[in-house]
């Protein structure tokens, strides 16, 4: 399963450090199968995206997200792929940018021909550069945002709406970032996805996961808001998304939710409807909570 990270420090930049494959050893205990890139997607100081990627067709080709990854933004997404579509090319790795904003998911859908035709009719087809699902999602959210004014919570709520409606889903659990906003999704209930609200205290921020580890020493003193495929060491008071719940933090770091879309898709897959590729990087399907 792909590991989503996303962090938002408020209205002040700050300095923090990814190590992307921090615990390999027991994530190959658990997966049985090596990552197939990882990333980092930050903004700098004319809020223009910045992306530190690579793909990864070997474990030694890991050394990129074994090394500290220092960065500075005050909106941060982190990736860790297991490829479900595309090949390991860096236009098949996550993060990706379109119209100055990030994305990353965490999942996968069926019938990228039919996508291919909405996004043709919406007029961003020539976004997609890769072969992935993942950016064909992008790239119907931001033909949706243009249509809306740039209105980026509507237009993942149309999005994917419209996936649940029309195309076979398994997963699809989503972060976009902009300089002064993030959203995160979790649909349906298939994958987790975790929020937590960290107040300012008197400890810097330290988390980690089987995959990811981030810290910050910067906010010590600092409030911020994290988002994570599962609870990561070093904080509590993780909170699971409810399925279908959508929520946006803005740049005083207040969160918002919205459930605008539907219970479930109109045609689910299960593990055993995928490709052997597709249900091997999905990884065991958590229990609806």
């Amino acid at each position: 399963m792909c590991r989503l990270f996303g962090l938002h420090t408020g209205s002040n930049p700050v300095s923090a450090t990814f190590w992307l494959l921090d615990a390999p050893d027991s994530l190959r205990e658990q997966s049985h199968r090596e990552p197939d890139g990882a990333g980092i997607g930050i903004f700098d100081g004319q809020g223009l995206p910045v992306i530190d990627k690579q793909p990864i067709a070997a474990w030694q080709d890991s050394e990129f997200a074994h090394e500290a990854r220092v960065a500075r933004s005050r909106t941060f997404v982190a990736h860790v792929r297991y490829a479900s579509t595309g090949a390991h090319t860096p236009e098949n790795t996550h993060p990706f940018t379109q119209d100055g904003a990030l994305f990353a998911h965490n999942g996968t859908f069926g019938e990228l021909g039919a996508i291919d035709t909405r996004l043709a009719e919406l007029g961003v087809a020539d976004l997609v550069g890769g072969q992935t699902d993942s950016e064909r999602m992008f790239a119907l959210i931001t033909g949706e945002a243009r249509r809306r004014d740039g209105d980026v919570g509507a237009a993942i709520a149309a999005a994917v709406g419209w996936i649940a409606k029309e195309l076979p889903v398994f997963a699809l659990n989503l972060i976009v970032a902009t300089p002064d906003d993030l959203w995160a999704l979790r649909f349906p209930a298939t994958h987790r996805l975790y929020v937590l609200a960290r107040p300012a205290s008197d400890h810097h921020l330290d988390v980690r996961s089987p995959r990811i580890h981030t810290r910050s020493q910067e906010l010590a003193g600092a409030p911020s808001v994290v988002v994570a495929s599962e609870p990561m060491d070093g904080e509590s008071g993780w909170r699971l998304l409810d399925p279908g719940e959508l929520i946006h933090v803005g740049v005083d770091l207040s969160v918002t939710s919205a459930s605008p879309l539907p219970a479930a898709p109109s045609h689910p897959l299960s593990l055993a409807d995928l490709s052997p590729a597709a249900a091997a990087s999905q990884g065991p399907a958590t229990q609806p909570t």
